[in-house]
């Protein structure tokens, strides 16, 4: 993740929490809010509703991955928690892929614009 630090600290998740929007659609929630500063911030939540912690970390490869490839899309300077649900675990890397760009896409933080910052 090149433009992109990870959120670890319970705290910050908690802040995007309380102070963040969000928005869900079947098999993911995310969550959204300004940082104030020139980098996203990425954290990954994965329950033990979902499954073991094979299952888990399977899961949360697939989100890390699927956000590092489309990097270059979201606008810079947010948070974003990602929390994934139990319909999660048995998906594909294409579905939770197009689960994540579909939820960035209602949050509006992607675009054509924002490639061509990168390229500039």
């Amino acid at each position: 993740m090149i433009y992109s630090e990870s959120l670890k600290k319970n705290k910050d998740f908690q802040h995007v929490y309380r102070h963040g929007t969000s928005q869900a659609n079947r098999h993911l929630v995310m969550y959204v809010l300004d940082n104030q500063c020139r980098k996203n911030r990425l954290g990954i939540s994965v329950s033990k509703k979902v499954g073991n912690s094979v299952v888990r970390h399977r899961v949360t490869r697939l989100i890390r991955e699927s956000y590092r490839l489309n990097e270059m899309v979201f606008k810079k300077g947010i948070d974003i928690v990602v929390v994934a649900r139990p319909s999660a675990k048995d998906r594909s890397y294409r579905e939770i892929e197009s689960s994540l760009m579909h939820l960035a896409n209602r949050h509006h933080i992607t675009g054509e614009n924002n490639a061509e910052e990168i390229s500039d």
